[in-house]
């Protein structure tokens, strides 16, 4: 697909993966609307040119509808969607406290597994209503899972339960929207250097880096936004979970 000319929907964009993944397709040529929390949208400041920030809960669906509207009365054309909005607190099934909180796992799941659906189903949608190209393609939906959907950590039951959740929809959400010629692939990032990992050490980040098979970094948020211009321009890659990790395998702890 041509990334140029097309808009892009990307979540979470005020801030790491989203930010990095909103101004690499604006300097491609797409117009992109970020959607994120009011209050991000108010602390990111200034974007690059081609790059529009909403205020939007993905997790409602009246905010994402009126974002959408808001693409259709510009005049611009959908074409992708990616969901990079997501939150990762740490608790185990049962710890010193005793069980894991309820509340907090339902939230967990709310905002990384239900809003990526609610997402991905609305603006497939959209996407459906724009014409195909010559070989019937319309767009595509990314979507960010972890590797720890396939190797979560102690404390991480569930942000690997909701990472799996999404790595899970791929190929079901690929076959459900093929008839309208709308691809779907997801992106399973190892440690990335973004805002979550502002309150650690250099100490750990170090040590977090070292335990990457190779290159032995953690990854950057602009290395996870060229894979998804990748994904966009290879028609053929359609369904799959693509682990962005340096080849890590994460431990116990």
């Amino acid at each position: 697909m041509d990334i140029a000319g097309s808009a892009a929907l990307v979540t979470g964009a005020a801030s790491g993966l989203g930010a990095a993944t909103a101004a690499a397709l604006a300097a491609r040529g797409a117009t992109v609307y970020g959607l994120d929390l009011d209050k991000a949208v108010v602390a990111a400041g200034p974007q690059p040119d081609g790059v529009t920030l909403l205020s939007a809960d993905v997790t409602e669906e009246g905010p994402v509808r009126e974002a959408l509207a808001r693409i259709e009365a510009d005049g611009a054309e959908l074409r992708l969607a990616v969901n990079c909005a997501g939150i990762a607190p740490s608790a185990r099934v049962l710890g010193r406290k005793g069980p894991h909180d309820l509340d907090l796992f339902r939230a967990v799941l709310n905002v990384n597994l239900l809003g990526t659906f609610n997402v991905m189903r609305l603006a497939s949608e959209a996407i459906a209503r724009q014409e195909p190209d010559e070989h019937g393609q319309r767009g595509l939906v990314v979507n960010t899972a972890s590797i720890a959907a396939f190797e979560g950590q102690v404390g991480q039951i569930a942000y690997a339960a909701s990472k799996a959740g999404v790595a899970g929809m791929t190929v079901t959400a690929a076959r459900d929207l093929a008839q309208y010629g709308i691809r779907v692939v997801t992106i399973a990032p190892g440690i990335v250097d973004t805002p979550m990992m502002a309150g650690f050490s250099e100490e750990i980040r170090a040590g977090l880096g070292a335990s990457v098979t190779f290159p032995q970094r953690l990854a950057r948020p602009e290395e996870y936004a060229r894979l998804v211009t990748m994904v966009a321009e290879h028609d053929y890659l359609n369904g799959e979970t693509i682990r962005m990790d340096g080849a890590l395998r994460m431990a116990a702890r």
